[in-house]
């Protein structure tokens, strides 16, 4: 593979140059983006200048800030060399991360699916990476046990990420169905007012694992095995009674779980069976005085073996940086109170 030459002349000034030179220039198009939209991009978040000439960028800016966008374009070019790709949620995660590099792979990881230390979940539209080192740490732990759960606030990835590995174990043969569920809490709006059948009444609240599969799954495809019960979702209720073998659970929202919901839920697990349950404990829904089953099952259960905990910051926010901007000012607000 080709890597860009690098030219990284002294200067008594600190806003030196750092030239980078790359051999293809069809490549080279692809990594500057429509209208040099991913040089700006990493010009906005490293604070350096890029300027195109001919086949070479010219990196300007301070040392640190020089060396950090020239591992990015460098690792984004070697990432077109390979043939995938360059989004932005690519130079996102080249941002956050440093690039791909080999974190312990071993022989033995299930599925086989770290054999370049890289870590990446396949499902039949799209190729899933972990956008930061949390949730790279929380997809191996989905692969890795049999129950984990992702503990964060909304937008860092927890139940996109836990539906995209279902969808790869799913498709992989390991698990034969899919099984989403979600506790349907009214949330200023009484279910019994909504127009329509039962259905209609909850597919709302399901509306986000909808989403999520739509993103991984043909639509035609995420149909028929919706229509076939290979692919399932539910309100929490809808649990009770009955032992998941064989299957991909997924528990989002389980902060609105009440105790009771989650050992309920937590026992349906079968043999064969994962299970992930995703919450956020800042949005609890309860009413006041009932008890969040999130809450419970991480005092109670982490101690025990092939459990996984994972959580998340306002710094894993994949979303709109606004987005991450907002936790982290509730966040604040609520430890001054």
């Amino acid at each position: 593979m080709a890597a860009p030459h690098l030219d990284d002349p002294i200067a008594p000034d600190r806003l030196q140059e750092t030239v980078l030179e790359f051999p293809d220039n069809r490549l080279l198009i692809d990594l500057c983006g429509e209208f040099d939209r991913n040089l700006a991009d990493i010009e906005s978040r490293v604070a350096v200048q890029i300027l195109r000439r001919g086949n070479q960028l010219a990196v300007i800016g301070e040392p640190a800030a020089r060396a950090e966008a020239a591992d990015v374009l460098t690792a984004l070019y070697q990432r077109l060399e390979a043939g995938r790709p360059v989004e932005t949620g690519d130079i996102d995660r080249e941002l956050r991360m440093g690039g791909p590099e080999d974190d312990g792979a071993r022989d033995g990881d299930q599925l086989d699916m770290f054999p370049t230390g890289q870590v990446e979940i396949k499902t039949r539209k799209k190729l899933v990476e972990p956008r930061t080192e949390a949730q790279k740490a929380y997809v191996r732990a989905l692969f890795e046990n049999e129950m984990a759960f992702g503990i964060g606030p909304a937008g860092t990835g927890k139940t996109y990420l836990a539906v995209a590995v279902g969808v790869n174990m799913f498709i992989n043969g390991h698990v034969d169905k899919i099984i989403l569920s979600r506790p349907a809490v009214e949330a200023g709006e009484k279910l019994g007012y909504l127009p329509g059948d039962m259905k209609d009444k909850v597919d709302p609240y399901m509306q986000p694992l909808y989403d999520a599969l739509n993103d991984f799954l043909p639509g035609k495809q995420l149909a028929k095995l919706i229509e076939d019960k290979k692919i399932e979702i539910a309100p929490l209720a809808f649990m009770r009674g009955r032992t998941l073998a064989r299957a991909f659970v997924v528990l989002d929202e389980a902060q609105n779980a009440t105790s009771m919901q989650m050992k309920m839920f937590l026992t349906r697990l079968g043999e064969g069976s994962r299970m992930v349950i995703t919450g956020d404990r800042t949005q609890v829904d309860l009413p006041r005085g009932v008890q969040s089953g999130l809450k419970d099952a991480e005092r109670l259960l982490n101690r025990i073996p092939n459990i996984a905990f994972n959580y998340f910051t306002a710094r894993d926010v994949v979303r709109h940086p606004l987005v991450a901007a907002i936790i982290e000012a509730y966040d604040k607000d609520a430890e001054s109170a």
